[in-house]
């Protein structure tokens, strides 16, 4: 495929570069950062004219991404809402729920958080057991959500609940719209510490909260489910294989500092290989962004190719460590701190469980696009 940056990209590209050096410092909460972005114009680029705030073709918000990440820019706490939330309103949305929403992603002032996984439903997403009853115009949900992304940050979380009783599997679902800020105690967020020695996830508890909005009508909560999932591993992937690029590039020149590969030409071959292929899950990621037309197994696909690659990259930054990498300062008092390295290999033990297990992504693979028979249950 033909992916190339023209004229209008470059100068797009210097926007967005100047744009960066003039605005990034890092006196700025995480939360003025995104309304930094929001006043400036830079969410939403890939919503359709009506509803974001500066317009940016497809190669123009690949631009953006890049930009945004080598500039070394935060971490993005509006992530959820504008590219997971703000499109599914998008796609099945009211006007009227358009028109309360998005002004307030845009302007990087409302921050949202997802409600899918529960202790009993992380992969196997349909035997979720949330329940939501109808009160008046909105619903009263009771349930517990788990690994919810900056829930501790969120002003508001999209919920998948069930709302018929006595219904099962993706049958008798609602995609709702929760704020979290609530009285007498209706949402109890707790952070899960992970052996990481970070927070990053919490678990969420719903005690009768109120639900204001259901999104494409009650009872069809799995088809919009299904469909955010699907904008899941877009354009923001490119920015996450640019963080992958620069943790190798770290990796890389410590191997050479400390001279693991001069005498190992089997930590060369991995190495070399680690940056063949990220240069392969790029190309599929833009190949798939150009137009593969829908291909339903494009975003497992994806989530396979990353998250096995990641996990032996911090294997292989163990493997140069050696035993030096067991220890670090106070490693193992009940304070410890962790450094970059010893961070990134624990934590992507996790990177082929969440966000869709291999095993399941290698089932939607066999079934929906290779046509084999269903798993039996």
């Amino acid at each position: 495929m033909d992916f190339e940056f023209g004229p209008e990209d470059q100068a797009f590209r210097r926007d967005a570069r100047g744009w960066l050096e003039d605005h990034l410092t890092t006196d700025r909460t995480r939360l003025a950062w995104e309304r930094e972005l929001g006043a400036g114009g830079w969410i939403g680029l890939g919503w359709d004219a009506d509803h974001g705030n500066r317009r940016a073709t497809l190669t123009q918000q690949v631009v953006w991404a890049e930009e945004y990440a080598r500039a070394g820019a935060p971490a993005r706490l509006g992530h959820i809402g504008e590219n997971l939330l703000a499109p599914t309103l998008i796609a099945y949305g009211s006007k009227e729920q358009q028109a309360r929403f998005l002004p307030g992603i845009a302007r990087g002032e409302e921050l949202w958080c997802q409600g899918y996984s529960e202790p009993g439903a992380g992969s196997d997403l349909a035997s979720l057991r949330t329940v939501a009853v109808k009160d008046g115009t909105g619903y009263r949900v009771t349930g517990q959500k788990i690994w919810t992304s900056l829930a501790a940050d969120a002003h508001w979380c999209f919920v998948l609940a069930r709302t018929e009783p006595g219904s099962g599997r993706h049958h008798g679902l609602t995609f709702l719209l929760v704020p979290m800020d609530q009285p007498g105690g209706r949402i109890d967020v707790r952070p899960i510490r992970q052996m990481s020695g970070t927070s990053e996830f919490n678990e969420v508890f719903f005690d009768g909260a109120e639900a204001v909005e259901a999104v494409g009508g009650e009872g069809n909560g799995w088809q919009v489910a299904m469909g955010l999932l699907a904008l899941e591993r877009g354009v923001s992937t490119l920015v996450q294989q640019i963080g992958f690029e620069e943790e190798l590039a770290r990796i890389v020149r410590a191997a050479v500092d400390s001279g693991a590969v001069d005498d190992d030409p089997v930590l060369r071959d991995r190495l070399v290989r680690q940056w063949a292929e990220l240069r392969t899950m790029r190309w599929n990621a833009l190949r798939t962004l150009g137009g593969s037309g829908g291909d339903p197994g494009a975003p497992s696909v994806a989530k396979l190719l990353w998250g096995g690659w990641h996990q032996r990259l911090g294997e292989l930054a163990m493997r140069i460590r050696g035993a030096a990498a067991a220890s670090g300062p106070g490693a193992w008092t009940p304070s410890y701190e962790l450094d970059e390295q010893q961070r990134l290999f624990l934590f992507s033990r996790a990177d082929t469980i969440y966000g869709g297990s291999d095993e399941i992504q290698r089932n939607i693979i066999a079934e929906r696009v290779l046509g084999l028979p269903r798993e039996l249950r």
